[in-house]
């Protein structure tokens, strides 16, 4: 072999190399992206008015509970019911809870949180802010989000799913429940919403 077929076989080989590291790493790459965005899913629900009582939620297309983001869609916007009057309220909650409805625990816990701070329910929906006291504007839109890890391996009945507060910094998780006789998503656990968010400016005294 002469000098020169032997340093073209080395540059050949070198350049065969490059490209065969580069086209690996452009699939790792897709493949990681392809991991992290896994789940990712954003649905957006408008609805025209609040609920009065478990009829009119019954009449709401999502009231069918089909799908995990329309209860969870749903458990937010019956919330906001909760400062005009709490058993109505509570009444459309045992509704999206199904089989399980609330504790005394619960209902306990609904009345630390929504009945001092009902502005916490409003502040998931378009158009809040502290600024506007989280005051949502018509028709009342939320976004409920979902992750790669929203449906934990092995638990293929629970969804959990993201909503995110004008007045928090992260998201919050709800987590719904499926009876899969029916294949209806029922609300299992919403107490996550319900933590502090920044204070509206009617009720800061420093504002």
């Amino acid at each position: 072999m002469g000098l020169f077929d032997s340093i073209g076989r080395s540059v050949t080989n070198q350049v065969g190399n490059q490209v065969g590291q580069a086209v690996s790493n452009a699939a790792n790459s897709a493949v990681n992206s392809a991991i992290q965005n896994a789940g990712n899913e954003h649905k957006t629900f408008s609805f025209q008015a609040i609920p009065a009582n478990v009829a009119e939620l019954q009449s709401i297309p999502e009231a069918n509970l089909s799908s995990p983001f329309g209860t969870a869609a749903l458990t937010v916007l019956v919330m906001l019911r909760y400062e005009q009057n709490p058993s109505d309220c509570e009444a459309m909650l045992d509704y999206l809870r199904g089989p399980e409805p609330l504790s005394v625990f619960k209902k306990q816990f609904l009345k630390e949180h929504l009945g001092g701070k009902p502005y916490v329910a409003r502040s998931y929906f378009a158009g809040t802010s502290k600024e506007n006291n989280y005051t949502p504007s018509v028709p009342y839109t939320i976004t409920v989000s979902s992750n790669p890890y929203s449906y934990p391996a092995g638990e293929g009945v629970y969804a959990r799913l993201l909503l995110k507060s004008s007045g928090a910094d992260s998201e919050r998780w709800i987590v719904l429940r499926q009876k899969p006789s029916t294949g209806q998503w029922f609300l299992n656990d919403s107490d996550g919403l319900l933590g502090d968010i920044r204070m509206p400016v009617a009720a800061d005294p420093w504002a």
